[in-house]
């Protein structure tokens, strides 16, 4: 799975070094921390340290990213990442998320595709049998998406986010491997 190339024009990658300077931008865009659950700004050396730590196995980390590139026209330009967490191997689940990270690269597909071919890796090599996904009701976008590409609606948690003068509504996202 990791490194890659998809039918599709993505390519889903390990971390590599050079990556610190986009993760470093990303996990400190203030914009995406609501998000991503994230209330203070991540140094350089801790991104580092996660990035060498990226190539232990999910068993032992409960946790998966990768970089989403788009190819075009030969190159490869790294375009977001996508992760698993709370990677649970007893109940055969495990959290997604996706970040498309700059604002002109988002709503062109590259999202569906990277979630796509990650659910295929989960349900067929890491044999899981769901997935899960957490996203406030305000965004519309995510909400589309996973729906678009068959997670259904769970539950919503009521006031469930704090953000500056209220709380928001997160609702809850499974999609099951029918095949287990």
């Amino acid at each position: 799975m990791q490194n890659s190339r998809t039918d599709n024009g993505i390519v889903l990658r390990a971390i590599e070094p050079y990556d610190i300077e986009i993760l470093y931008k990303w996990e400190n865009d203030k914009d995406i921390w609501r998000v991503s659950n994230t209330l203070i700004p991540f140094s350089k050396h801790i991104i580092q340290k996660f990035i060498e730590n990226a190539h232990l196995d999910i068993y032992e980390t409960k946790q998966l990213r990768l970089m989403i590139d788009c190819v075009k026209k030969g190159r490869q330009i790294t375009v977001g990442a996508i992760d698993l967490f709370d990677f649970d191997p007893f109940h055969q689940r495990a959290g997604i998320g996706v970040l498309i990270g700059e604002k002109e690269n988002r709503n062109k597909g590259f999202a569906k595709l990277a979630l796509e071919e990650i659910i295929k890796y989960s349900f067929e090599v890491l044999q899981l049998h769901q997935l899960f996904a957490n996203i406030t009701t305000d965004n519309v976008p995510s909400l589309h998406l996973f729906k678009k590409i068959g997670f259904t609606s769970c539950g919503i948690k009521k006031d469930w986010i704090k953000i500056p003068g209220g709380f928001l509504d997160e609702e809850t996202f499974q999609v099951i491997n029918k095949s287990i």
